[in-house]
């Protein structure tokens, strides 16, 4: 991290070798990742800018008399510090930051999940891995938007469940050429962020999995894109190059998903501590509770009730900074 020289606190912390400061009353000292001692809460920043480091300084400075602080590093370009303080301070500290859109609250416990050692992650697609919402944008380039829009508002208002929903919408799709699936697979947009995650747990022999209540055709262009384990959603019947407005076999709905955390981990014998889901809607919420961590993306409010942790700021790039990397 360069030019830090700017903020005393991170040029300290940063720029010199000395164990200890002492900035405006506030004693701090310094510990590595692997070495963090005891304390009521071990709180880890995760932000990006000048800005943002001004802000942390500020607030830490004014409400924290004492801490330990690490520099947590990851492979991606955000920035990342550790603070093991006692629990009144830090709750200063986190109300003083926590409307701050720049910066991450990450709450570290005593038995987090490790980034050095084998684990799951099972993703959901639509608004976690990528951008959209598959279903919305065919229905649009099909010319039927508005007409799955209105069955997608009567899902979330609770009026249908997942899979009344899912062969509503889809049979709204009847007749529409195939070939719109491979211009949309053409065009994804990934979740910023998702490369850097992906390679990230990959390096250090995670496996990762898709499992969405969308299509087949997306999935598996991610998997290959991304060099994913595996991909699970639901099969489109296409019938003389038109959609049907069908899907066939197995509907992928939320226990779909919530039992694929538990026979992934089951394949590949992920220890238990080590399986994690993230997603963004109610439809996740068996997902990641079926996990021993379930992570809670730009979600809706039930979700991000229901998760251990939440990204609410930034972009997946977050990810690995919630795991704990002993090597």
């Amino acid at each position: 991290m360069a030019n830090q020289q700017q903020n005393p606190l991170f040029s300290w912390l940063y720029d010199e070798v000395d164990a200890n400061i002492t900035l405006d009353g506030c004693h701090l000292t310094r510990h590595e990742e692997v070495s963090a001692p005891d304390a009521d809460l071990r709180l880890r920043l995760v932000y990006q800018g000048a800005l943002s480091q001004e802000v942390i300084a500020e607030q830490l400075l004014s409400c924290v008399a004492r801490a330990s602080i690490a520099v947590i590093t990851r492979q991606n370009d955000l920035a990342c510090i550790e603070l093991c303080l006692d629990e009144r301070a830090g709750q200063q500290l986190c109300q003083g930051l926590g409307k701050r859109d720049n910066i991450e609250l990450l709450h570290i416990g005593a038995e987090q999940p490790r980034l050095d050692q084998p684990g799951l992650l099972v993703m959901d697609m639509d608004s976690t891995a990528i951008q959209i919402e598959c279903i919305d944008e065919l229905a649009a380039m099909a010319g039927v938007g508005e007409a799955v829009a209105e069955v997608t508002e009567r899902a979330m208002q609770g009026e249908l469940d997942f899979e009344q929903s899912l062969r509503e919408r889809v049979a709204k799709l009847a007749g529409a050429d195939a070939s719109i699936i491979d211009t949309l697979c053409s065009k994804l947009p990934l979740m910023p962020g998702l490369e850097a995650m992906v390679a990230e747990l990959q390096a250090h022999g995670w496996r990762l999995v898709l499992a969405s209540g969308g299509f087949t055709p997306f999935v598996g262009h991610l998997k290959q894109q991304l060099n994913l384990d595996a991909a699970y959603a639901n099969e489109l019947v296409i019938v003389e190059g038109k959609l049907k407005g069908e899907v066939v076999g197995t509907v992928v709905d939320a226990q779909f998903k919530a039992d694929t955390v538990l026979r992934s981990a089951e394949s590949w014998q992920i220890p238990e501590g080590q399986r994690l889901a993230i997603g963004d809607g109610a439809n996740d919420i068996p997902m990641v509770q079926a996990a021993d961590f379930g992570i809670a993306y730009h979600a809706k409010p039930k979700l991000k009730a229901a998760a251990d942790a939440a990204i609410a700021k930034l972009d997946l790039r977050v990810l690995p900074y919630m795991l704990v990397n002993l090597a």
